[in-house]
């Protein structure tokens, strides 16, 4: 009896010092360079700079279907990286039970440089963002304080939420902050587009990439602006309203009438692979899109003035301009983003 007493006074004090190691906190910055032909940063960043292991905790988060009521619809249902992070195939996202929406899922890139997030803009901080797919009964239907619960008696949680976060607290606050340190580190910035406005190595336009980069410039740039691809702006891009569900758009989040139909300009990076486009997922291809534009914008009092000059709907545009058009957007391709292991559930 002495024997075994002596035994566990001396191992027992040795496992707490082992868990107490495993759950220190692990100060290792993650390198962020903003790419040179991007615009500056939006997102506060030494106000939560990505690590290691805030990284690590915010990507378990993201693929972890616990999160929602039904155990199963993590972030990474209805964000798919092989389609830059979208829905793929999925007019509208799929949530518990089922559940239908009534929007797209948007992209996931380059979110530290947006200034509003959702279709109508929602969230204007990426760190509060998470919490309306979280909540919301059609997506992931969860509970904050039931998830709480949850990370607070899984030791994987106990040990990542210590070593990602200096006061060791598993709160809303810090679960977020780790979201927000996995999708900031989210960028695409090596498409071919991209080398091509670097002059880099791989950089080197086709004629009909070229021409399709001129026309783009002159018919489509002054909303996807930027080598982001978008103004972060919100605009009613004329498309017909869907009387069953009637989706105002921005006008739900400010009630100015203004604002009636206007959606978030999306970027068009990646725009190769996150087919259906627009807010509703109505359009199967590229070429429907341009159709679109091209002729059939519908007129409404919030209809976006670039799309009503001189005496006509939509923006010009001949089958030659639109095959051109198409070929300069398949250069936003960013297949090292698509395929980045850092960022893939397994």
């Amino acid at each position: 009896m002495l024997k075994i007493k002596y035994f566990l006074w001396l191992v027992i004090p040795f496992l707490i010092s082992c868990s107490d190691e495993d759950e220190q906190y692990v100060d290792v910055p993650l390198d962020f360079t903003v790419p040179s032909n991007f615009p500056d940063l939006t997102y506060n960043i030494d106000g939560n700079r990505p690590t290691e292991k805030g990284f690590e905790l915010g990507k378990k988060l993201f693929y972890d279907g616990r999160l929602a009521s039904d155990g199963l619809v993590s972030c990474g249902f209805c964000h798919l990286q092989a389609n830059a992070f979208t829905h793929h195939g999925h007019t509208v996202s799929h949530g518990v039970g089922d559940a239908l929406g009534t929007r797209n899922a948007p992209p996931i890139q380059n979110m530290a440089f947006q200034s509003f997030y959702m279709y109508d803009g929602a969230a204007e901080n990426l760190d509060l963002q998470p919490i309306i797919p979280l909540t919301s009964v059609i997506e992931m239907n969860g509970n904050l304080n039931t998830i709480l619960k949850m990370m607070k008696e899984d030791k994987e949680y106990q040990k990542l939420f210590g070593q990602a976060f200096e006061d060791k607290a598993i709160t809303t606050e810090n679960m977020l902050k780790a979201l927000s340190q996995f999708m900031v580190m989210m960028v695409s910035s090596n498409s071919k587009f991209d080398k091509y406005r670097r002059n880099e190595t791989g950089g080197t336009f086709s004629s009909d990439e070229l021409a399709g980069y001129n026309l783009f410039k002159s018919k489509c740039a002054s909303c996807h602006a930027t080598d982001l691809m978008t103004d972060n702006s919100f605009r009613n891009n004329g498309l017909a309203v869907n009387p069953k569900v009637n989706d105002v758009g921005r006008y739900k989040v400010t009630e100015v009438v203004s604002d009636y139909y206007k959606f978030k300009v999306q970027s068009l990076r990646n725009v190769e692979v996150s087919a259906p486009y627009m807010h509703d997922g109505r359009f199967s291809t590229l070429e429907a899109v341009l159709n679109h534009y091209a002729s059939g914008v519908n007129d409404s009092p919030t209809l976006d003035p670039i799309l009503k000059q001189n005496g006509r709907l939509g923006i010009e545009l001949s089958d030659t301009e639109k095959k051109q058009i198409i070929t300069f957007l398949k250069t936003l391709t960013d297949t090292q983003y698509l395929t980045d292991k850092r960022f893939s559930e397994f």
